[in-house]
């Protein structure tokens, strides 16, 4: 047995410190010569502008592969993307058991699935409320209200101490699905003794309560009944099982059928639907039945309210849904937030639909969307049920766990870090420290491939796609004499009217390229290397003072003879 005065107990974020998005946490405890690690929660985030050709981002894993001998498993809190994305691309890697509640469990299946993982994946369902043991951790889940079915906390009890980690959630005592808070075993687990408490800071600047799902039912309700001679659509997030509920309980109530449009909606339909949640309620039309009935009878419930591209609202708005469309009067109402860097897309898919004549509701203009993370008054009940001794704020950017950080020291807290992501954090009852700093970052998918944001191929992906690209061809014997080109190409340059821009730029450059080389000494021509440098710098400094952008210029020479 290892003798337990050399052991540690640590904490290790590869995800969500500094973003809202991306979670990956990792616990080790024991020598630093052989520590057991645990995963909890595995997830992605979203490619943007600034990552053009990527969709999907996720943590670096370089760490975790140098520990897999000592990886016991993945534990997940609970079945959002930016939690649990990232297992089927990276489970490959990984190799280890995973453990989850049945809700999400059943997600998980489904994307195994998908990957064809299925059958290899050693998959552990933990009931609610159930304990379990892995090594030198003893884990109970807590039942948590967010904006899913099943969010979990998750007391991690070890030889020197205990942690909570409390994963997505908020105060609701009207969740409409699943349980409220368990604030008793909170308080239970508090009375007992809490070294650390790693928690949501989302919201950690929002003043006050973040509300409840049954105000947001009875608003919808009530709103769904003011328009009772239009068609109607609601967005919302598919994995948002109360909202749904809600949904169709509004249209119950309203004499309307509720036909899901897109893929990820029934999808959640049917994980919730696998675990006896919505039993209460109608069967949904499919889009075939929907169109075989006046537009006055049925709501819609459609993806893509984050205004992506694919998603079903989107592809109704410019009319390439297959079986949906929209008439000039019809609403359609947002019962959700804009999520920070979503804003242009959003707003061009409402232009979309104002353009069609579509009223648009939005969260603004009426109570139909509440937060699932907990604004400062549910912080400080937390903080007043667990009394950790040291707060160690996750989920959010630096400023949100910089201020959810002071914050835990005015309720009393003795220690409290703002960690980054790949500080490794010893835990003691001294307090805490950073005792290591290892490789984080991000991977992205790119196609079929997994590459490190560090890549050479997506760094010029990016530049070309604000700069364009130039390149130019020249073959040329031993003797200096030039055979063929040179011969520019261009993409992404502006053309200008009937091209006359471009064209006068290749006209530039193919001159410039043959005087340079002309100009060039007989040892420079013998060297291929440098006749490419020579001509890529010349011809940069032309095109930056022809366009005023630094395009990226590639020179492909070739000597023969």
């Amino acid at each position: 047995m290892v003798n337990s005065a050399k052991n540690e107990l640590i904490f290790l974020p590869l995800g969500g410190c500094g973003e809202i998005g991306m979670n990956l946490n990792l616990y080790g405890f024991g020598p630093k010569s052989n520590r057991k690690w645990i995963i909890v929660d595995i997830g992605v985030t979203f490619g943007s502008i600034d990552t053009p050709g990527v969709e999907i981002i996720m943590p670096n894993i370089d760490f975790i592969l140098s520990i897999k001998s000592n990886l016991l498993g993945i534990i997940l809190t609970h079945a959002h993307e930016d939690h649990m994305g990232a297992l089927a691309r990276l489970w490959p890697q990984l190799q280890c058991p995973v453990y989850a509640t049945p809700f999400t469990m059943y997600l998980v299946r489904d994307r195994l699935s998908e990957f064809n993982l299925l059958d290899l994946v050693e998959l552990n369902t933990i009931e609610l409320k159930s304990k379990f043991n892995l090594g030198p951790f003893d884990f109970e889940f807590i039942n948590m209200t967010h904006s899913i079915a099943e969010p979990n906390a998750l007391s991690i009890k070890t030889e020197l101490g205990t942690i909570l980690h409390t994963g997505d959630w908020k105060i609701d005592e009207s969740p409409q699905i699943g349980e409220a808070i368990d604030s008793e075993s909170l308080r239970h687990l508090g009375d007992s003794g809490v070294l650390a408490m790693v928690c949501d800071s989302t919201n950690v600047f929002n003043e006050g309560y973040s509300g409840s799902e049954q105000n947001v039912r009875d608003e919808l309700i009530k709103l769904v009944g003011e328009y009772p001679d239009v068609g109607i659509s609601i967005a919302s997030f598919a994995s948002n099982i109360a909202r749904l509920e809600s949904v169709m309980l509004a249209a119950k109530v309203n004499g309307r059928s509720v036909c899901l449009v897109g893929r990820s909606m029934k999808r959640m339909a049917g994980a919730a639907k696998s675990i006896g949640l919505l039993s209460n309620v109608d069967q949904f039309i499919t889009e075939e039945e929907a169109n075989a009935i006046p537009a006055s009878h049925v709501l819609y419930l459609c993806t893509g309210s984050q205004g992506e591209p694919r998603a079903a609202l989107s592809r109704i708005a410019t009319n390439e849904h297959r079986n949906v469309k929209f008439n000039k009067g019809d609403v359609v109402i947002f019962s959700s937030k804009v999520i920070p860097g979503n804003e242009m897309g959003i707003y061009a898919l409402q232009n979309n639909l104002a353009d069609q004549g579509v009223e648009i509701i939005t969260e603004k203009m009426r109570n139909i969307h509440v937060s699932g993370h907990p604004c400062r008054e549910e912080l400080k009940k937390m903080y007043e049920w667990v009394r950790p001794m040291i707060s160690i704020p996750v989920h959010g950017e630096r400023r949100h766990l910089i201020e959810h950080s002071k914050l835990s020291k005015l309720l009393g807290v003795n220690h409290s870090v703002a960690p980054k992501n790949g500080e490794m954090y010893k835990i003691t009852q001294n307090g805490v420290e950073v005792i290591d700093v290892v490789t984080s970052g991000r991977l992205h998918q790119d196609g079929s491939f997994i590459v490190s944001d560090g890549d050479e191929g997506l760094r010029l992906r990016k530049k070309i796609a604000y700069s364009g690209h130039i390149s130019v061809g020249i073959v040329y014997n031993k003797n200096g004499e030039i055979l063929s080109g040179p011969e520019p190409r261009a993409i992404g340059i502006a053309t200008g009217h009937n091209g006359c821009l471009v064209e006068t730029l290749m006209d530039g450059i193919s001159e410039l390229a043959e005087l340079t080389f002309n100009n060039l000494s007989p040892k420079t021509i013998n060297d291929e290397d440098l006749v490419e440098e020579r001509l890529v710098s010349k011809i940069k400094k032309y095109v930056k003072e022809q366009t005023g952008k630094r395009t990226q210029v590639e020179v492909i020479v070739h000597k023969v003879g």
